[in-house]
């Protein structure tokens, strides 16, 4: 089966799809304009093909016609430096990109990709995206058809989209397109994209549109809630909080903003949207509230496990299939959690290392293999700072060669921006003499 294929086939064509900087797309000309797309691809014998194209109405046709032709869509988010693009392309083994203009560019293919062609192709894969900047130690996650569409059911059981929905949206397109978008497109809604994250522009934007539902991070939350023209949002039914955890000072603001709770869920790229707080939103804001319909919740020595529809097909590389990930069907999030009395489930951070920054993730071992390429730099460790708008930064301790003479903090800083996207080059660099290690010796974070 294909997915897009049937979104088309279900849409109501006169309805509006997407609205961008003032125009309407109606799902008709949505269709038509994704199926030359899909005949322009198709003309590639590329099985999985790159997307490079920023958030807009291009980046949703060009998506649903990679999708539509039979390949394998990989986003690569605009924000990669060029060595962590050329990494994902090699390491995905892209055969084609399709870029910003709609352009069709072939891609070498790698000789040496680190799994099974065969075994691929067999799961039906529609996509492919990386957890971060596509290192070694990150894994590609490969959705089939299949898949997303138990994903896609399984996640509207919490956020009952409905065709009379307008959802604004002011998330990354590459980060979160393949469930979220495609979600909206198969229950026949419009969604509104904002290009500007200043409160004032969302906040117009949807009262323009009627927006009804709003999905973004903690960030853009607490710009809405701090937007100070007084205006309403009278059409908004449901607002969700997800990619990073929801201070509490941001989600009463919102609601005293526009009388509407923040619903925080939790968004797992392996599982999709398990948990949504739709019962005790405004009584209980820190949590991520309960299991949907579908999926099961177990705690083994604190770390939250989920099992249910839509899993993961594989990790690509290195190459291992759902069953080897998920033993019995569970999927260990990394997550350290609990639940209240009533069932409610609470995150309270990380059994590993990630860092959130405004719903990106940005994982140390990754910045500390660049910062121990610089020069008199003989040791680095990378940390999350708490952060009041963007939830954590990354901040760097380094132990230089020489502590007489420690290299300049502006050649590693530009370092870190030549080889690094921007959200993860630490904002700070500070020198120590040394740093806390396990008994393996490991850094001890």
């Amino acid at each position: 089966m294909n997915l897009v294929e049937e979104i088309f086939r279900g849409a109501r064509r006169s309805a509006q799809a997407l609205i961008a900087d003032g125009a309407a797309l109606s799902y008709g000309d949505l269709i038509e304009r994704a199926e030359k797309m899909a005949v322009r691809v198709a003309q590639t014998r590329a099985a999985r093909v790159g997307l490079d194209c920023p958030n807009g109405i291009e980046h949703v046709i060009y998506a649903l016609g990679i999708v539509r032709a039979g390949k394998c869509l990989v986003p690569i988010a605009s924000e990669l430096a060029p060595p962590e693009r050329a990494r994902l392309i090699r390491e995905t083994g892209l055969g084609a990109v399709v870029d910003a203009a709609g352009n069709v560019q072939e891609a070498p293919l790698s000789g040496d990709l680190g799994f099974p062609e065969d075994a691929l192709a067999r799961l039906n894969p529609a996509f492919i995206r990386f957890s971060s900047g596509t290192t070694g130690r990150s894994k590609g996650i490969v959705l089939s058809h299949e898949r997303l569409r138990e994903r896609i059911e399984a996640a509207n059981g919490g956020l009952s989209i409905t065709p009379e929905d307008r959802v604004v949206w002011v998330l990354p397109m590459a980060h979160h397109f393949a469930v979220s978008l495609m979600l909206y497109l198969a229950k026949g809604a419009c969604t509104v994209l904002v290009r500007s994250h200043l409160a004032e522009d969302v906040l117009g934007s949807a009262r323009a549109h009627g927006g009804t539902v709003l999905y973004g991070a903690p960030f853009h939350h607490a710009l809405l809630a701090a937007e100070a023209s007084g205006r309403p949002w009278p059409g908004l039914r449901l607002a969700v909080s997800t990619a990073a955890a929801l201070p509490s000072a941001t989600a009463q603001g919102f609601d005293n903003r526009f009388g509407v709770p923040l619903s925080q869920g939790l968004g797992v790229i392996e599982v999709g949207l398990p948990l949504l707080n739709l019962r005790a939103a405004r009584e209980k804001p820190g949590s991520v509230g309960r299991a949907l319909p579908g999926y099961a919740v177990r705690l083994r020595e604190g770390e939250l496990h989920l099992r249910g529809p839509g899993m993961l097909d594989a990790y690509l590389s290195p190459w291992r299939t759902a069953a080897e990930i998920c033993p019995e069907g569970w999927f260990a999030t990394g997550d350290l959690g609990r639940v209240d009395a009533e069932g409610d489930v609470f995150i309270d951070g990380r059994a590993h290392s990630v860092i959130n920054v405004a719903g990106l993730k940005c994982f140390p071992e990754e910045v500390e293999a660049v910062l121990g390429e610089v020069p008199g730099v003989a040791q680095a460790r990378v940390l999350g700072r708490p952060h009041p708008k963007v939830g954590a930064v990354p901040v760097a301790q380094l132990v230089p060669v020489d502590p007489r003479c420690p290299p300049s903090v502006a050649d590693i800083a530009l370092r870190c921006r030549e080889r690094l996207a921007r959200y993860k080059v630490p904002v700070e660099f500070a020198f120590v003499e040394s740093l806390p290690l396990t008994a393996s010796g490991k850094l001890r974070r």
